[in-house]
């Protein structure tokens, strides 16, 4: 619970971190050091399985900070602003203070984490921003080029749930946003802050696989661009190796 009250009333100390995330047959990968990584530091996760023919939902039901999970027997998936916002309502139902968007195969570096506390506390912002890297072909590299550069931008994934509010995500079938795009005209921070995206570490037969799903969903490239589906066959992709920083505390 807060101590204190800053403007307008909004709390500033004790706010709640709640982590959202939606899933589809994710048992096999990356799910469950992630779920067992956000619960070292966030408070409540909220997860809606967008039709898994896995064990995705019983792993996710395993851990304990998950406190809301929502099943879909059908797939939104080719829908895919309608699943962003049923995953919104649903972290709505739990009063939550700040969500943090976050995907089944996403790892916030360590010194984000401690900084995440300051950053919930705070009362100058309403949304925060952090450095996305694609790692490629395995986890210790990740991808840099023309088009792979996603993390030379910040890209925000943490927000303060503001009661009454206008929520709204554009109509997109593929590449939805993670959140809301009215907090774009919301006050934000922007930090050097880095997370892990491990998604194209796989095998290039994984990466393979998502391009023919993309060109799929997407032939005409009209929720993204065909040079950039192109590049995932690329034979020889620029990597950089990546350097883990010392976490800052305090």
């Amino acid at each position: 619970m807060a101590s204190g009250l800053g403007k307008g009333g909004r709390k500033i100390t004790g706010n709640k971190l709640t982590a959202i995330m939606q899933v589809r047959n994710e048992a096999g990968r990356y799910l469950e050091a992630a779920l067992a990584d956000l619960s070292g530091f966030v408070d409540e996760i909220v997860i809606v399985d967008d039709g898994s023919t896995d064990d995705t939902p019983e792993l996710a039901a395993s851990f304990g900070k998950v406190v809301k999970l929502v099943r879909n027997k059908d797939s939104l998936f080719h829908k895919e602003w309608l699943l962003r916002e049923q995953l919104w309502r649903a972290a709505e139902e739990t009063s939550p203070d700040w969500l943090l968007a976050v995907d089944a195969d996403e790892f916030y570096e360590d010194c984000a984490k401690a900084a995440m506390r300051e950053l919930i506390n705070q009362d100058d912002y309403d949304t925060v921003s952090f450095r996305m890297y694609d790692f490629w072909d395995s986890v210790t590299h990740y991808r840099e080029d023309d088009w792979w550069n996603l993390h030379q931008r910040p890209m925000m994934t943490l927000v303060r749930y503001l009661p009454g509010f206008h929520y709204a995500y554009p109509k997109r079938a593929h590449h939805a946003t993670r959140l809301p795009f009215t907090y774009n005209a919301l006050p934000g921070l922007d930090t050097d802050l880095r997370i892990k995206h491990y998604g194209w570490a796989g095998s290039a037969e994984e990466r393979r696989a998502k391009y023919d799903r993309y060109m799929k969903l997407d032939p005409q490239g009209q929720w993204g661009n065909l040079g950039h589906y192109a590049s995932i066959l690329d034979p020889n992709p620029r990597l950089v190796r990546w350097q883990e920083r010392e976490r800052r505390d305090g």
